[in-house]
């Protein structure tokens, strides 16, 4: 556990371990939750790359690390705690049509060939 007062600024960081400088690490989705088993209640902070609060800043990528930060909050009243869940991608960083180049995808794209 990481203890912290409401509405401080909490700085999050992934770190890559990995002797490859050709790979980057993406944040794609973050997610808060009450409940450590992201059970019914959730909140999106970030969502496809995309900042979803207020409050996220993304940082760029640099090497093997993937950073954001954002205002600390509380499920109502009856949630002491929240938890993080984070999906992160690995990308080849010579490929310039990689997810982790793209950045934010606020929509899915459509095959139109029909």
């Amino acid at each position: 556990p990481y203890y912290i007062d409401l509405n401080q600024t909490l700085f999050a960081q992934v770190r890559l371990r990995s002797t490859d400088s050709n790979l980057l690490v993406f944040g794609d989705t973050c997610i808060a939750s009450p409940q450590p088993d992201f059970g019914s209640l959730t909140y999106n902070l970030i969502r496809s790359g995309c900042s979803k609060d207020d409050t996220v800043v993304t940082y760029r990528t640099l090497e093997h690390y993937g950073r954001f930060k954002f205002n600390t909050f509380r499920f109502l009243r009856s949630f002491p705690s929240v938890y993080l869940q984070c999906d992160i991608l690995i990308c080849d960083s010579n490929n310039a049509n990689s997810r982790c180049t793209e950045g934010c995808t606020s929509r899915q794209k459509r095959d139109i060939s029909s």
